[in-house]
């Protein structure tokens, strides 16, 4: 009983005693008058001095914001009972800048003043001064100076900076070594770099000529490195064509005969067969596996129901749509392919005629620009990347279905025509597996048929064959490749539109029945991501479509997207590339 008399009657006091007042903007008046005071100097009992310059300090501010002079003005240091104090090892202006920031929590960082603040940040133990320069420095990170920064980072012991300015070295290595700080580093620095797992390129190729790029800047000096560097050069990743044309005639490898053995490594490694590969295991013949950016859906042009411009961009991480810069002219039923971080918009509709015209997305810069034209003019054409060419296959050109293909070589800005196909084909699907480029079913035109036949085209001798049929007739088909396997998503065959889904197994020329999506769909677009299968937008057979759904090939389901695209739309050029920084 005396217990709860006591809780009650604490209870009764808890209710009498209010909450104390706080003034919310108190402390930062009392700064204010603090800094107009120490800007006329009173009550202030210390002058800083660096440079010649004397600055009028109050030993408590500094210290309540300072660790460094907290521990000079408190210990037992000659500091602490003088009103002078000389700072060597600062620069000046860093010093008055960081002294204006104790008393006013504001500093203005530039590209000018960046490195010295973080220094001097360092000295004074400013951890949030020191953590702005270092997340302006990230946001200044480019190809031209992400070495130098990771360098200046590594120095001042900012870990988190070092490291992310590592990741976009590596996640951005073909540029980076077209820059001074690249082709100014010593060997040492060139080995660790091109010895890493982490580098994203597009080819070995980009790594081997890094090589001879650095030594070409100073090769009386840099030739006797060949052989350090050579070391790490995953040759072997390297196409036969390009070891014999390429590196097989480059001085620098023709007489090194280290380099030579390396060479004759990466030909026997091209000459065993099948399982065999699995056994001539090198750290050369290992597979880079770079961490990629973080990364976007693109979703450009279409139909809705007439051609738009329109490019809709889902951020994968974030799970929310953006738009971004508007295609040049209206376009849909163009091939898509992502070549050396470009978006290829290929030929297509331009809600009149059927175009050879060809506009290219930079997402770095959120632009677009323009390529040489096709041979032909195409719409409803496939489009894939092989070999670092682009392959534009069959199509319509307004009067007829085609068999033509021709490809794209980014060096020469030039299309070039391949051997036809045996068939016509537009509304046709295109995918690469391996060293093989497949068009998949699409509509001949001359039987008034959909297709249900595959062709598969060889590069090296030019040649189209045929291999197993699908099971049913698919025109207007997405297709994708995931883990090896060709996939044809949807389709129609004449009024029927599908939501059955079916994937090609090259090694054993056969296709099998997987689950059917949630919705029939044809004319989207479907794109690899994450190990799932992502199909966009398209059109049911009387409307336009703005969902989105993916494939998990390991539980055999598909998945709604919660959100869908702004604009319901067929036909649209679907690719997934780096967000942009």
């Amino acid at each position: 009983m005396e217990e709860d008399m006591e809780v009650s009657c604490a209870q009764a006091d808890q209710l009498r005693t209010p909450a104390p007042y706080r003034h919310p903007h108190h402390t930062q008046k009392a700064f204010d008058v603090l800094n107009m005071m120490r800007k006329q100097a009173l009550l202030c009992d210390v002058l800083i001095i660096v440079d010649g310059k004397e600055i009028p300090a109050h030993k408590s501010v500094l210290s309540s914001c300072s660790p460094y002079f907290y521990a000079m003005f408190t210990n037992d240091l000659s500091e602490a009972r003088s009103n002078r104090v000389m700072l060597q090892d600062v620069d000046g202006k860093a010093l008055t800048q960081l002294i204006d920031f104790i008393y006013t929590s504001e500093i203005g960082v530039t590209e000018e003043n960046v490195q010295i603040l973080l220094s001097a940040a360092n000295l004074l133990q400013l951890v949030e001064v020191r953590n702005a320069c270092c997340e302006f420095l990230q946001s200044q990170l480019h190809p031209s100076n992400c070495l130098g920064i990771k360098d200046f980072a590594d120095l001042h012991a900012c870990t988190e900076l070092m490291n992310y300015a590592q990741a976009y070295t590596e996640q951005h290595f073909s540029e980076v070594v077209k820059h001074d700080e690249f082709l100014n580093l010593s060997s040492s620095q060139v080995t660790e770099l091109i010895s890493s797992d982490r580098l994203s390129v597009q080819s070995e190729e980009n790594v081997f000529e890094s090589v001879i790029g650095w030594i070409g800047r100073d090769p009386a000096n840099r030739q006797q490195y060949i052989s350090q560097l050579m070391e790490h050069v995953r040759l072997p990743l390297l196409s036969q064509e390009y070891l014999v044309e390429t590196v097989g005639e480059e001085n620098l490898i023709k007489t090194n005969i280290f380099c030579k053995d390396l060479l004759i490594e990466a030909m026997k490694f091209h000459l065993t067969k099948g399982d065999q590969k699995a056994v001539y295991k090198t750290p050369r013949t290992k597979p880079r596996t770079p961490i990629g950016l973080p990364k976007v859906l693109l979703v450009m042009g279409g139909q809705a129901p007439k051609a738009i411009r329109s490019v809709e961009v889902y951020d994968f991480k974030e799970e929310k749509w953006m738009t971004a810069a508007e295609m040049p002219s209206r376009r849909c039923r163009c091939g898509t392919a992502v070549l050396n971080t470009l978006v290829y918009a290929i030929g297509g509709f331009n809600g009149s005629l059927r175009v050879r015209t060809v506009d290219v997305y930079d997402p770095a810069k959120d632009a677009w620009t323009t390529v040489a034209s096709m041979e032909a003019r195409r719409s409803t054409l496939g489009a894939a990347v092989l070999g670092g060419l682009i392959y534009a296959v069959g199509g319509f050109d307004g009067t007829t279905g085609l068999n033509s293909a021709e490809y794209y070589d980014p060096r020469t800005n030039e299309w070039r025509m391949i051997s036809p196909m045996s068939t016509r084909r537009s509304s046709v699907g295109v995918g690469v597996v391996g060293h093989h480029l497949y068009a998949v079913g699409g509509y001949d035109g001359a039987s008034r048929h959909c297709l249900s036949s595959v062709e598969c085209y060889s590069p090296e001798a030019d040649i189209w064959a045929g291999i197993a049929d699908m099971s049913c007739r698919r025109s207007g088909a997405g297709v994708g490749v995931l883990d090896g396997l060709l996939y044809a998503v949807g389709g129609h065959d004449g009024p029927l539109v599908r939501k059955s889904v079916e994937a090609y197994n090259p090694e054993i020329n056969t296709w099998s029945q997987v689950a059917n999506m949630h919705l029939a769909r044809r004319n989207a677009g479907v794109v690899a991501h994450g190990g799932f299968l992502w199909v966009i937008g398209g059109d049911d057979g009387i409307s336009n479509l703005g969902s989105v759904e993916f494939y998990n090939p390991k539980t055999d389901t598909w998945t709604l997207l919660p959100s869908n695209l702004q604009t319901g739309r067929s036909y649209a050029s679907v690719a997934v590339v780096d967000k942009p920084l």
